[in-house]
């Protein structure tokens, strides 16, 4: 795909691996929209790196159409979706509830299969389009404590496969990406950015391989990959 004037919705780009994947798609001249809890924040981050902000709750499926009607008002079509937005609860399986399943899974199940939903109906009519979810390594394996978190990650990825099956006939690309431990505001109860480390992922190593894998000739796709620290014990 030629990122250069292509129209791109970014969930949870205020921050982290979304603002940084905003930040290298805004450079390569796409039309980058970011969504984001916090709207003064988020409308900072949309003025600094040169895209749009999009206050949206991904809570609100009503907001989440309209969102996506806005953007092809705008410039007439969509081309990639980066489901992005995720947050994190963990705790010791003694301990689960239905609240904190129901509190995960409505931002990192229910939002983005919402938001998928209304963006393939687009992609399938136009018969091109780019879903990329955001996993993570717990997309792929649990750990302690981890039960929640990883439960939705699996959903996700699930969800990734039955995209790919259904729409790869309409020339729609879908790829999950399954970042380890990368230094972010995630699961940070101040929101702030962790200071980077010699031995972790950054958001730019995540970024990269995004993007890299958008610009692949639209005659192939990468499905799912992963990215890891080479040694961060």
């Amino acid at each position: 795909m030629d990122l250069n004037k292509s129209v791109v919705l970014l969930t949870g780009g205020s921050s982290g691996i979304g603002k940084e994947t905003a930040r290298l798609l805004t450079e390569r001249g796409a039309l980058v929209y970011i969504t984001g809890r916090d709207a003064e924040k988020l409308q900072h981050v949309a003025d600094t790196l040169g895209c749009q902000a999009l206050a949206v709750d991904m809570t609100d499926d009503l907001a989440l159409a309209q969102g996506v009607e806005k953007i092809i008002a705008a410039h007439g079509h969509l081309d990639v979706l980066i489901n992005n937005a995720g947050i994190g609860d963990f705790g010791p399986v003694e301990a689960l509830d239905r609240e904190q399943f129901r509190k995960i899974f409505e931002v990192n199940v229910f939002g983005a299969g919402v938001l998928g939903g209304i963006v393939a109906k687009h992609f399938k009519e136009r018969k091109r389009g780019h879903i990329i979810n955001i996993g993570s390594s717990a997309s792929l394996k649990g750990f302690p404590n981890g039960s929640v978190y990883s439960a939705s990650k699996f959903a996700l990825r699930a969800l990734s496969e039955c995209w790919r099956a259904e729409l790869r006939p309409y020339n729609v690309r879908v790829t999950h990406v399954n970042p380890s431990e990368v230094t972010t505001a995630f699961f940070q109860s101040d929101r702030q950015e962790r200071e980077e480390v010699a031995n972790k992922l950054r958001p730019l190593e995540i970024a990269e391989m995004i993007v890299a894998c958008l610009e692949l000739d639209d005659r192939g796709f990468v499905p799912e990959f992963g990215v890891w620290a080479t040694n961060p014990f």
